[in-house]
């Protein structure tokens, strides 16, 4: 797996950067490569999130830069923990610390305070629950967003038979570890036919979320196969 760019002025039609901006270089990428980033603008930089995999364990990743063609890769987030994916880091940090999601099974938060060495809060924020769309497997989306609310998360999910949809749910803005409200019915399911059929069916997988020009948008995986945009009002 290898990332790529692609450039837009409107968020809907976007061109190709003719080459990979990141690849697998080191052995903990190699020989599974680099995939599932996540984007947050601190202070003028960039910081990528992303899965690095050897072809045995995932490990959760960042890389910096002052711009989206050229990174510095930073390894592992959290090596003591082995197996990580999904890092969706708040932005705007809090009482001082900036604030990260990340699981593919629950979701825990981190904190930190440089973004580079974190602290795992126990137990998970988030967990599956038996009988609902997200049953399976909870994992973070997009990153974070500060809201009047709140801290509003849209996360991915599985049911029972693997079919993946998004929800939302909203953390205290003093302790974004406290569950405050949570979707009971997916924003976003399968429901095309490129979200219905493709590598993966039966997927829709969010990570990417933009506000422009007053609309939200929302990017996510069709069926491992392709990209997608959804779009809100509010």
């Amino acid at each position: 797996s290898r990332l790529g760019l692609a450039r837009s002025g409107d968020g809907l039609r976007f061109t190709r950067h003719p080459m990979p901006v990141m690849e697998a270089t080191e052995p903990y990428e190699k020989p599974g490569g680099c995939e599932d980033p996540r984007l947050v603008r601190i202070d003028e930089r960039f910081y990528l999130t992303y899965t690095a995999y050897d072809g045995q364990t995932a490990r959760l990743c960042m890389a910096v830069g002052d711009s989206l063609d050229r990174w510095e890769k930073r390894g592992p987030l959290l090596p003591e923990r082995g197996w990580t994916k999904s890092g969706a880091i708040l932005a705007q940090p809090i009482d001082g610390r900036y604030w990260m999601y990340f699981g593919d099974t629950n979701i825990w938060a981190a904190h930190s305070t440089d973004l580079r060495r974190w602290a795992v809060v126990e137990p998970p924020v988030l967990r599956p629950r038996p009988g609902r769309f997200d049953a399976r497997l909870v994992e973070p989306g997009p990153p974070p967003v500060v809201r009047p609310e709140g801290v509003w998360l849209i996360y991915n999910s599985a049911d029972e038979g693997l079919r993946y949809a998004a929800g939302q749910a909203l953390f205290a803005a003093d302790d974004p570890t406290r569950l405050l409200w949570r979707d009971e019915k997916p924003i976003l399911e399968p429901a095309t036919q490129d979200e219905i059929e493709g590598q993966v069916p039966r997927v829709v997988f969010a990570e990417g979320l933009v506000q422009f020009r007053d609309r939200w948008l929302l990017y996510y995986g069709m069926a491992d196969s392709r990209i997608g945009v959804a779009i809100a009002d509010r």
